[in-house]
């Protein structure tokens, strides 16, 4: 049986090439990811509001098959609605199937506080009104901006098809740029990460949290698994 140990829900944005191919490459044994989708194009304030409209009916179909934990994916989803609007996403989830949820920005945020980082430099592929709304929250629940820059895509496929070295060049960027970071911020779900989170501890000597990284991490320990993952940075070696 495959899931033995968990089934783990993800609600991706439709054209999500990214995110749940590399939860796939790092589930730990006997775990096993259950996806759906909810429609979108633009990483937008229009776009983002369509796409939550379909949070029950995806909600409904991953709790069909047996999951133990769900993840709303799309980082901006759960913030482009101000501060608040991740829990909000979460209690929907919660109340039509009666699963521990997520969203990737709530698990941005527990993945932030557990590693201590109070000043992150952001990198993001969002337009400038994304990376604003996203300052907001993360200055609302306790942070400071060291820098962010973001690199004005609005399309989430063109996300997708993005080289991880893309990030690692736009958070290399942003760090030297940033004023006392104390740790790096890679927002999105549909932007490679997991190939150079390592490096960038290793070359920035500053803890790394990305989207998809936290959103794995916080879903995991949702669903009772307690593994430690290698070569994705200190928050799955060590929390």
């Amino acid at each position: 049986m495959y899931g033995r140990r968990a089934r783990i829900g993800r609600i991706s944005p439709s054209p999500e090439t990214a995110g749940a191919e590399e939860w796939r490459r790092s589930l730990p044994p006997d775990v096993c990811l259950v996806e759906t989708r909810t429609l979108i194009h633009d990483v937008t304030t229009e776009g983002l509001t369509e796409m939550i409209k379909q949070v029950e009916r995806a909600a409904l179909e991953l709790a069909s098959a047996g999951v133990k934990a769900i993840l709303q994916a799309g980082t901006a989803a759960a913030f482009f609605r101000g501060i608040g609007h991740d829990a909000d996403l979460i209690q929907r989830i919660t109340a039509v199937t009666g699963i521990e949820a997520t969203t990737s920005m709530t698990a941005v945020v527990d993945a932030l506080r557990a590693l201590g980082i109070r000043r992150p430099a952001v990198a993001t592929p969002y337009i400038r009104e994304m990376d604003e709304k996203l300052s907001d929250v993360l200055r609302q629940s306790g942070f400071e901006i060291a820098a962010i820059e973001g690199l004005g895509l609005k399309r989430s496929i063109d996300m997708g098809e993005l080289e991880p070295q893309a990030a690692y060049r736009l958070a290399r960027q942003v760090v030297e740029r940033a004023e006392r970071p104390d740790g790096i911020l890679i927002s999105c779900g549909n932007f490679r990460t997991f190939e150079i989170i390592e490096q960038l501890e290793s070359e920035c000597g500053l803890p790394v949290v990305t989207s998809n990284q936290a959103g794995l991490w916080r879903a995991l320990r949702l669903a009772g698994i307690d593994d430690r993952i290698g070569k994705l940075g200190r928050l799955l070696e060590k929390y």
